[in-house]
């Protein structure tokens, strides 16, 4: 074997900070504070307080490998915490804010988070279960409002720790495979799993964003992650928009439709990414309060599907630039794309609605199969249906502290994702289901996503969700829970709508209406909440 002679360059992630500490130093990281107001600092600012943060971990015992806990909302404080914690050698372990405290009581304690960093507007969230923590040994708080008393233990405030600390640090990371930081699956089954991500395998996925195949962030744009921080590390986002010398705009604890609308539209945001939930909320408010946000470039979504309708509705009606997305929290978490190429421009405007309906393609990086019940691999024409296995250099090969199974991981070393899609013979992905979601009707698959997507793009439904429930005959039937616009909706228009789509034994056997469906910690439609309900006859 004959090796290159190239440098031996680590990929670690002061080298995105200090990057743009030399590139970009003049522009911008803004906040929308808890009261409204806007924050704003320079990349040179940011700079020097990841620096003193570094010093701070250190003057609080926090030694290389340790876990610091971030329980925030999306800030500029957050940011300094993704950047200042694996600088120091740390991992920083993002808290699910909206975990029940048994789950988040659970994560805490298996990561062994040393120091935890709360925003002071979620004191009310953790002081609860304070006492239950066993290895926390600071908390350090910051955004308190004014008067709150904060009832934790060993607890610092983040500025005087910030105000004593020096800007000159040797950053701590010297290993790209050292860990830097930890996110746990929102736990739909079972107790949440982390996925414990490296310097390599963040800084490669950094590159993965900026990619044109992928969201091709650019020096030029503003973006506004809704995404929160806790939720795959924002998407890689933050990361991303540092490297290049991207403005951000973090909304804090603002993800209501109106001040959303109001910073796109004020700050003139060019690339915006969140949920479905968030943008059909959005879209709403901006038919009943008109404003401008042609700004966008890119409307980012990910998480779960995003309506065909909906994707129709913005591009026509509000001229905005529709792009899904799909990951997931062991794939750091961008795994494809769904952007039109050069083979697409000559297809009808339905047609193009149609391919960006899909989840796309897999971004360079991103290995991809699907297989079916036995493991034998499947062919990519568009029809076949089968599990989704991913492979990559940003894809986790284990969970934290969990042994390997086979239901996770495939002995050939593939990722197994839950999720089941076809992939066309230009390689677009369209998910048509979980495995644990899909309904198994006589024999048959029925696809929750389809029937859900196809009742959404209905003009009197806002939200709509199925579920499979047991049936004697045919084993499990769809059960459809649907949010009104306004008012009633008739079953038969419904089922009329539906029979353009799919076959009758798709249909569901009944609809229920609700004046909200449950959402999961991330935002995605809670089906096991759906399904709870359902079984104890509060679904009829």
């Amino acid at each position: 074997m004959l090796n290159g002679l190239m440098m031996d360059y680590p990929l670690t992630l002061d080298h995105i900070v200090e990057h743009a500490n030399r590139m970009s130093p003049n522009k911008k990281v803004k906040t929308m504070l808890p009261d409204g107001s806007m924050h704003d600092y320079t990349y040179a600012d940011f700079y020097k307080r990841v620096k003193k943060l570094s010093n701070v971990l250190e003057s609080l015992g926090v030694e290389v490998g340790d876990r610091v806990g971030t329980f925030a909302w999306n800030n500029y404080q957050h940011l300094e915490f993704y950047f200042g914690i694996p600088g120091a050698g740390a991992v920083c372990h993002t808290l699910n804010l909206r975990l029940p405290h048994d789950q988040l009581t659970y994560i805490i304690n298996h990561a062994k988070d040393k120091v935890i960093f709360v925003d002071g507007t979620l004191l009310p969230l953790i002081e609860p279960i304070a006492d239950q923590l066993e290895s926390v040994q600071h908390f350090v708080v910051f955004n308190v409002p004014e008067g709150k008393e904060v009832n934790l233990p060993n607890v610092s405030q983040y500025e005087d720790l910030m105000a004593e600390a020096s800007e000159d640090y040797t950053w701590r990371c010297t290993d790209e495979n050292m860990a830097m930081g930890l996110c746990y699956t929102s736990g739909t089954t079972g107790m949440p799993k982390g996925a414990l991500y490296s310097h390599r395998s963040m800084f490669l996925h950094t590159f993965g964003v900026l990619m044109n195949a992928a969201l091709g962030v650019i020096e030029a744009d503003v973006v506004l992650p809704v995404v929160p921080q806790f939720h795959a590390m924002a998407w890689g986002l933050p990361y991303a928009c540092t490297f290049i010398g991207a403005t951000i705009v973090m909304p804090g604890p603002h993800l209501k439709p109106e001040p959303l609308a109001k910073m796109i539209g004020e700050e003139r945001v060019t690339i915006a990414a969140g949920v479905p939930t968030i943008w059909n909320g959005l879209y709403h408010e901006l038919k009943n309060n008109p404003r401008d946000i042609s700004c966008i470039t890119q409307l980012v979504v990910g998480g779960s599907a995003m309506p065909r309708g909906l994707i129709e509705a913005y591009e026509k009606e509000l001229g905005v630039n529709v792009v899904h997305a799909w990951g997931m929290t062991e794939l750091s978490p961008l795994g494809s794309t769904s952007k039109l190429q050069s083979h697409h421009q000559d297809l009808g405007e339905s047609e193009k609605l149609d391919i960006k309906a899909k989840q796309g393609y897999f971004i360079p990086g991103v290995d991809a199969r699907i297989v079916d019940l036995v493991g034998e691999e499947l062919p990519w024409d568009g029809e076949t249906m089968g599990e989704l296995q991913v492979r990559g250099p940003w894809i986790a090969g284990s969970y934290y502290k969990v042994e390997k199974r086979p239901e996770h991981f495939t002995d050939d070393g593939w990722f197994r994702t839950g999720d089941v899609v076809t992939i066309d013979e230009s390689g677009f992905m369209t998910i048509t289901d979980r495995t644990k979601d899909l309904v198994k009707s006589g024999g048959e698959w029925i696809s929750s996503v389809d029937l859900e997507n196809a009742l959404m793009s209905h003009p009197k439904i806002r939200e709509a969700a199925v579920i499979a429930v047991p049936n004697e005959q045919w084993s499990e039937r769809p059960l459809a829970v649907v949010v009104p616009v306004d008012g009633e909706v008739p079953e038969d228009d419904l089922n009329d709508y539906l029979l353009e789509q799919f076959p009758k034994f798709w249909l569901p056997d009944e609809y229920v209406v609700i004046p909200e469906i449950p959402k999961t910690s991330v935002g995605k439609l809670d089906k096991k909440v759906l399904r709870a309900m359902h079984s104890e006859g509060n679904l009829s």
